[in-house]
């Protein structure tokens, strides 16, 4: 299952969504890494997800995504990350 799959089961099975840590490639970041609170998820697109950030709202594309979490628990890790 691809972390599409996954945001979409979590946004759609009872607000998982909210909960959610999603750690992406963010070159120029510490350690070129970035966590987006799930709060910040504002739409889930075909090939992007939307998300507020302090630069505005800005699409992420799904294979930017390195890992997905919940309450500590990981739900998604890209291979090599």
């Amino acid at each position: 299952m691809g972390p599409r799959d996954i945001l979409n089961k979590l946004k759609w099975g009872g607000g998982g969504l909210q909960r959610a840590e999603v750690t992406i490639l963010h070159r120029g970041a510490p350690g070129d890494k970035r966590v987006i609170a799930g709060k910040d998820l504002l739409e889930l697109g075909r090939g992007f997800m939307r998300v507020s950030a302090p630069e505005g709202e800005v699409d992420i594309p799904y294979h930017r995504i390195l890992q997905i979490k919940v309450r500590g628990r990981v739900l998604y890790k890209k291979r090599g990350a």
